[in-house]
């Protein structure tokens, strides 16, 4: 069986640089987005790039999951980028097989960044309600899922990345830290629609405080998501001097929950 690292995320975060990130190690396969065809063909919903994504993808959730757990792939640690949303009627029982994080991102800030692209976003849209859910689930199940926040990263990429990798039981890399600018070849077909900012990336950007204005139809989606926020900013690891969260936190002795 292959080791499957899952990475939850919503829409609008850094996920996407954080897979090109791991994708620097060179010990793993990344994946972008697998149950993305599953999800858009048991919702419906209309997505930017939907008839190119469920004619090129497989779209039984179920399948591809197996596939990552069981496949044959060149390396055997697989590395996916995943959205918690796209987890809607599908057997979840290999999540006991995996390895999981969470990475989260204030809800404000999601829905400036995600209704420039989808006008009317809800909260099951944006995710953070179904991390949330799926963060508790885990807990049930004894796993260990750490929960990081994407301004930890960007303030003090390296220290975080290297918490993280620890949690993970795999080794801290420096080459994570940067990449080419430029498309990758494992980007998804929906990349032109929503990656052009981290194509023109080589590394995380520094963090910058800056006032964004949500538009006022989307308040009340902010409203409903803030709660799940919040409650998962609480399981994240205790901050240090630096800005970081400690690496004691997320030790094998101790769980972050």
């Amino acid at each position: 069986m292959n080791q499957v690292i899952c990475m939850w995320s919503g829409p609008r975060n850094i996920s996407t640089a954080m897979m090109y990130s791991f994708a620097e190690r060179g010990d793993m396969l990344v994946f972008d987005e697998p149950l993305y065809g599953h999800y858009l063909a048991k919702t419906g919903i209309e997505h930017p790039g939907r008839e190119e994504i469920l004619e090129t993808m497989e779209q039984d959730g179920d399948k591809v999951m197996q596939d990552m757990l069981e496949g044959e792939f060149v390396r055997r640690t697989l590395f996916l980028k995943q959205m918690t949303h796209h987890l809607v009627e599908l057997n979840l029982d290999f999540l006991a097989h995996c390895q999981h994080f969470f990475l989260i991102r204030n809800p404000k800030d999601v829905l400036v960044s995600f209704g420039k692209v989808i006008a009317q976003p809800t909260l099951a849209d944006i995710g953070i309600k179904q991390q949330f859910e799926l963060y508790q689930h885990l807990q049930k199940l004894g796993i260990n899922a750490p929960v990081v926040d994407s301004v930890d990263i960007l303030k003090n990429p390296s220290k975080t990345l290297e918490a993280l990798c620890l949690s993970l039981d795999i080794i801290p890399d420096m080459e994570m830290m940067s990449w080419e600018a430029g498309p990758r070849p494992f980007d998804g077909c929906w990349a032109k629609y929503w990656y052009a900012n981290t194509h023109r990336s080589t590394g995380f950007a520094p963090y910058v405080e800056k006032e964004k204005v949500l538009a006022s139809h989307l308040e009340g989606v902010l409203e409903e998501a803030m709660p799940f926020y919040q409650k998962l900013c609480d399981m994240r690891g205790a901050k240090c001097d630096e800005g970081t969260f400690d690496v004691r936190r997320f030790s094998s002795d101790e769980r972050a929950f």
